[in-house]
């Protein structure tokens, strides 16, 4: 790997307390099932992304390393236990995704709802990002998580509109994209993130920025995309951290109001910067 994708080995105190925690309260993270480069930094730092409704997938992207398979019914107390954790970590801010469960009848919307009741009851003065799937593009399962009130709603794009059906196995572009305009048009902060290495040219890399801005978006993060494992899609370039730069300043000359771009950002890299910034 080039130089500047070198990490340090996630340890730590604080790493380990956030680890200990998270395995005590039966909980998942994005950080550990997507390989996250960040998990050290991020650990070290009191946060993490907590990824509710198991840790089975229904669906099989080839870009992403949580496990695919039939997953188990919904964990009722995994909301409480979420809550709880958060006031023990005393958060200010937190990053809640889930994996994409379309076996059930509203996609998991009422178990994010509930999720987010939880959390603002035990914690009241903190701020929620959450980092949802698509729900199938319905509206009425995307106004659940409005109704809950998190101060930023994300919902990635991942990739340019030409790779997207070689990467994501059910999510559609235009169907994404239809997701943060209904979230932007409700009045709600909407959020994107933007893998690039998988064969991209510039051309479509600005237009998809573009794209993510006409929907409504105020916040963008692009990142490189790294193979978790064998059998995922193999890296096609290392995008330089200068071409990165380039990016994030044709994000804001669009018109975007906060943009991380850079080789290990990742969707919920800084976040808690996202809502300081708007």
């Amino acid at each position: 790997m080039p130089s500047w994708l070198k990490m340090k080995r996630a340890s730590g105190e604080n790493y380990s307390i956030v680890k200990n925690l998270v395995a005590k309260n039966r909980l998942h993270t994005i950080c550990t099932s997507g390989n996250c480069p960040n998990i050290g930094e991020c650990w070290n730092s009191g946060t993490a992304t907590f990824m509710i409704l198991g840790n089975i997938c229904t669906r099989a992207c080839k870009f992403c390393a949580t496990v695919t398979g039939r997953p188990l019914p919904p964990d009722t107390g995994e909301p409480e236990r979420l809550a709880e954790t958060i006031r023990i970590l005393k958060l200010k801010h937190c990053v809640i995704t889930s994996v994409d469960r379309d076996d059930l009848p509203d996609s998991g919307a009422s178990h994010w709802s509930e999720a987010i009741k939880y959390i603002k009851e035990l914690n009241p003065t903190v701020t929620i990002e959450c980092l949802i799937p698509d729900f199938d593009g319905k509206p009425e399962n995307i106004q659940k998580i409005i109704d809950a009130s998190p101060e930023v709603i994300s919902h990635n794009i991942e990739t340019v509109r030409r790779l997207t059906p070689l990467i994501r196995t059910k999510a559609r572009y235009d169907r994404s994209l239809g997701v943060l305009r209904f979230i932007s048009d409700k009045g709600k902060t909407a959020k994107s993130g933007l893998m690039l290495g998988l064969g991209e040219t510039e051309e479509e890399v600005r237009d998809t920025i573009k794209d993510i801005y006409d929907s409504g978006c105020k916040v963008l993060t692009i990142g490189q995309y790294l193979q978790p494992a064998f059998g995922f899609m193999e890296v096609v370039e290392y995008i330089t951290p200068e071409k990165f730069e380039e990016y994030r300043i044709a994000a804001l000359e669009t018109g975007f109001r906060f943009v991380e771009s850079g080789p290990l950002v990742r969707s919920s890299y800084h976040a808690e910067k996202h809502v300081k910034a708007l």
